[in-house]
């Protein structure tokens, strides 16, 4: 149990650099280009202690607000009690990273539009909706030549 509460007490996995990731940081991680709108997620880089993010934050979404050259500011909607808080935190570009979870709904936004445009030309209705997984069909199993067999687990034996 522990008796430390400090800023970043029971962070020593959580802060830890990934297998073959350790020492100075890349610099193609200063060259990505932040713009306020764009949705990252925060996973602090213990090789920057500066404009690191509380511990709270580390693994959770945002939304860009603001936009500075060395950081960015970042809305996380936090939950207080039984009331969401809309947190802006500041950190800097070594701590973030653009986020995917919209990259599967673009996809499928650009897909559903070419199979639009190409239903339009030819005349024909298309399915753009997402169908639910149908209930696999029915089966029946024939004993002909298949007579039933019955399983019974091994006898443990000690081979001393």
């Amino acid at each position: 149990m522990p008796h430390s509460f400090g800023y970043r007490a029971r962070t020593r996995d959580m802060f830890k650099r990934g297998f073959k990731e350790k020492g100075q940081i890349r610099l193609s991680t200063y060259l990505v280009p932040f713009h306020v709108g764009d949705i990252v997620d925060i996973k602090a880089n213990a090789a920057q202690q500066k404009g690191m993010p509380h511990k709270y934050y580390h693994g959770r979404t945002g939304i860009v607000y603001n936009v500075t050259p060395h950081a960015v500011g970042v809305i996380v909607y936090k939950v207080v009690g039984n009331r969401y808080i809309e947190k802006r935190v500041n950190i800097r570009l070594e701590h973030i990273k653009h986020s995917k979870c919209r990259q599967e709904f673009l996809d499928r936004v650009k897909r559903n539009h070419s199979a639009h445009v190409k239903a339009k030309e030819t005349g024909e209705r298309v399915q753009l909706k997402r169908l639910p997984a149908l209930p696999r069909e029915a089966r029946t199993v024939s004993t002909a030549d298949n007579a039933p067999q019955t399983i019974t687990p091994v006898p443990y034996e000690t081979t001393i």
